[in-house]
């Protein structure tokens, strides 16, 4: 095991190559080989790191650079790469200037504020982008970067690795091939908890030695740096930075909701959970969405609702699984022939018991995610989460977390002009600005 001294010794080397980017060697590596992607991960530690050992195991991804802005959780990229091979830098603004003709495809890991403007500003460079769900913080983000893949007619994937799962997508065939018939209404939840009534902070903490606390905080406003507020683990629950339970789970758990019944924009969505405060997000949301009806709906519109921390579906639909308990994270179907329930992540369960008693099905066989997304660079089928897709299941995700601003009132949305129509209030946060000196060009096309 390395020393820390030997550990910052090979991490000051890699700093040092990463930033001077010698011209020579950007030109030996300028055209990538056919049969290889020329990867750089923003971020390598925590979802980064999971999703960077996931592209790694395609034999036709080469890792060329990395960006961390916490110099201090490089260890489990030094320990896999330590002949220096990765170049490394704090700033993913200097690793797009310097390296964007040696590199194919871009990861994006980071926390969730930072998704868009890392995302947008490496697809304008024509770079493939694979990007952790939510594929971003704001509503305006996530219609710019679906708009700027088809443009620039990118290959890209979002982070729901759950979506070529076993278990989702034979859920998915499941509800269309009319199993429990048409669907009615739908609930979701989950169990975690990312949110906070406490009052913002108003102490300030030294920052750590290796953390670049401007880079990390990025487009958002500058502040001090608190230890355990933000920077690693609990970002999540604070409003400038993350999502909230929602967007960390919605986008796993609305995703073979949305899949299954073809769902485009919601019609309306309202909160019936507490707000926010003026720094982080709630729990125990309740937050209804009304959608327009599909093939697979009963009616010209359906209902889906989401439940978070403490909160739950009714007792009425709890009743339906026959005193079974509900998993901690999930959905139930509820259809004109039945009931369907959901795990995250399991196999689906089917009620009533008598009706289902000798119902069998075939299980739809996994595909592998990240492999889609290399194989599709490389010229094989489109990936299944690229961003027509998986932006506007996020679209409507983050539109419930701005309906918790707004508790108890029916907020209808307008998809074609990106606005509420009957709160302008509300619009405020649909899209919010970036500081001074950290604008992305595609942001104000």
């Amino acid at each position: 095991m390395k020393t820390l001294t030997s550990r910052r010794s090979f991490l000051r080397s890699l700093g040092t190559a990463g930033l001077v980017a010698p011209a020579f060697v950007r030109n030996l590596i300028s055209a990538p080989p056919s049969s290889k992607v020329r990867l750089a991960s923003f971020g390598a530690n925590g979802m980064a790191w999971s999703d960077l050992n996931a592209h790694l195991a395609h034999p036709s991804i080469e890792l060329v650079t990395v960006a961390e802005v916490d110099l201090d959780r490089l260890g489990k990229l030094t320990q896999r790469f330590p002949d220096n091979t990765v170049r490394v830098y704090q700033d993913w603004r200097r690793l797009l200037e310097n390296e964007a003709k040696n590199i194919d495809a871009v990861t994006v890991g980071t926390p969730d504020h930072m998704h868009a403007p890392i995302g947008l500003s490496a697809m304008e460079l024509g770079l493939h982008a694979y990007v952790q769900k939510p594929l971003a913080h704001d509503v305006f983000e996530v219609r710019k970067m679906s708009a700027l893949a088809r443009e620039k007619k990118l290959h890209t994937q979002m982070g729901i690795q759950i979506h070529s799962s076993g278990q989702y997508r034979t859920a998915v065939q499941l509800i269309q091939s009319g199993v429990i018939g048409k669907i009615r209404e739908v609930h979701t939840w989950s169990s975690k908890k990312w949110g906070d009534s406490a009052p913002a902070p108003s102490e300030a903490h030294p920052v750590p030695s290796g953390l670049d606390w401007d880079n990390w905080l990025g487009v958002v406003d500058e502040r001090p740096f608190v230890k355990g507020a933000y920077h690693p683990g609990n970002w999540r629950k604070r409003l400038d930075f993350g999502t909230g339970t929602f967007g960390d789970m919605g986008c796993h758990i609305y995703d073979p909701v949305v899949d299954a019944l073809k769902l485009g924009s919601p019609l309306s969505v309202r909160s019936e959970g507490p707000a926010p405060n003026e720094w982080s997000w709630a729990v125990n949301a309740v937050i209804h969405y009304v959608f327009p009806g599909t093939e697979f709906c009963e009616s010209k519109t359906v209902k889906v609702t989401w439940y978070d921390g403490d909160a739950r579906p009714p007792e009425d639909v709890k009743a339906l699984l026959e005193g079974q308990p509900l998993p901690e994270q999930g959905s139930v179907f509820i259809g004109t022939k039945g009931r369907m329930v959901l795990p995250h992540i399991d196999w689906p369960k089917f009620f009533p018991s008598a009706d289902f008693k000798d119902f069998q099905y075939q299980r739809v066989e996994a595909g592998n995610h990240y492999a889609q997304f290399v194989d599709a660079i490389l010229g094989g089928p489109a990936t299944s989460a690229n961003f027509d897709y998986s932006g506007i299941l996020t679209e409507t995700v983050l539109l419930g977390g701005l309906a918790t601003f707004h508790p108890n009132t029916t907020l209808e949305w307008d998809a074609q002009k990106m606005r509420f129509k009957n709160l302008p209030d509300a619009n405020e946060r649909v899209r919010r600005r970036y500081r001074k000196g950290w604008e992305v060009a595609s942001m104000d096309v």
